[in-house]
């Protein structure tokens, strides 16, 4: 008896899942000729492919639909170079708080003893102070480099022409403009995005400070500091170039966007400054 019982549960149990079954098929199916329907409307290559999709859509609902969600995530992967993880824009909206981050500090005055001792650099020559500085910073999320004089005396002196900018960086889905100031011998960068939210209390993303110690020596050491959080090194390290070819170069086109962002905005057009981008070769 016991037997003939656990045999009828089983059938019993057999025709549950059997109906379950086709219940999810039935669902599965309307759902398919829902947007088979749609195809027929939105794509002009339907009729072409027609009796193969109906091969698909008929034999196997689930199948049909998978392959449809496959198309879809395609369709949404970035068309700008490899993706990247998505950026929390939700910290760049709050103001600027006290900071842990050294990329967030003020140092418009901050002297090169704070970061290293002068005595060990003041008997070296310039190449190598250079070198001293670049390997004492190259396991630091931080971008260096050592500037000639001259190349740093031309920059300050397009800052006080032109002491506000905005530069692009490429990011996975377009670009971001990131706005520059000159202050002292240091520029600030913050997203354009926060600025144009908080204003003077937008929080940084990158600073930039030369020190002149080593001036009389021919180099000005230079030292970026960036948060990680908004920035890569790489990103970083573009802005920077872009910051030497604009104001420490005499390149006309340059010079006209710097002039024409200054004194006449309305005639400033983002797209110039991305095609100087794509045309850069640092």
């Amino acid at each position: 008896m016991a037997a003939i019982a656990l045999v009828r549960r089983s059938i019993l149990l057999s025709h549950k899942f059997t109906a379950a079954r086709s219940i999810h098929m039935s669902s599965a199916r309307e759902r398919s000729e829902k947007v088979l329907e749609e195809l027929k409307e939105k794509n002009p290559y339907f009729e072409k492919y027609a009796s193969k999709i109906a091969a698909v859509q008929h034999s196997s609902p689930e199948e049909f639909l998978s392959r449809l969600d496959g198309v879809e995530k395609e369709k949404k992967k970035p068309k700008f170079g490899p993706s990247e993880m998505d950026r929390d824009y939700s910290e760049l909206l709050k103001p600027k708080a006290p900071l842990a981050t050294e990329a967030t500090r003020d140092i418009s005055h901050r002297k090169l003893s704070d970061i290293m001792r002068l005595e060990l650099i003041e008997d070296k020559s310039a190449d190598d102070i250079k070198h001293l500085w670049l390997e004492y910073h190259k396991d630091k999320d931080v971008i260096t480099a050592a500037i000639p004089v001259a190349q740093f005396n031309l920059m300050m002196a397009r800052a006080k022409q032109y002491p506000v900018f905005i530069l692009p960086i490429p990011r996975s889905q377009g670009y971001e403009f990131i706005m520059l100031q000159f202050a002292a011998n240091t520029v600030h960068f913050t997203p354009l995005l926060n600025y144009q939210v908080h204003k003077e209390n937008a929080p940084e993303c990158l600073n930039i400070a030369m020190f002149t110690e080593c001036s009389d020596k021919g180099i000005v050491l230079m030292r970026g500091e960036y948060d990680t959080k908004v920035l890569n090194a790489q990103e970083a390290q573009c802005l920077a170039n872009q910051v030497q070819l604009y104001y420490s170069q005499n390149n006309e086109s340059k010079v006209h966007l710097l002039e024409t962002f200054t004194k006449s905005p309305d005639k400033f057009k983002h797209m110039d400054i991305i095609e100087e981008l794509n045309n850069l070769k640092i």
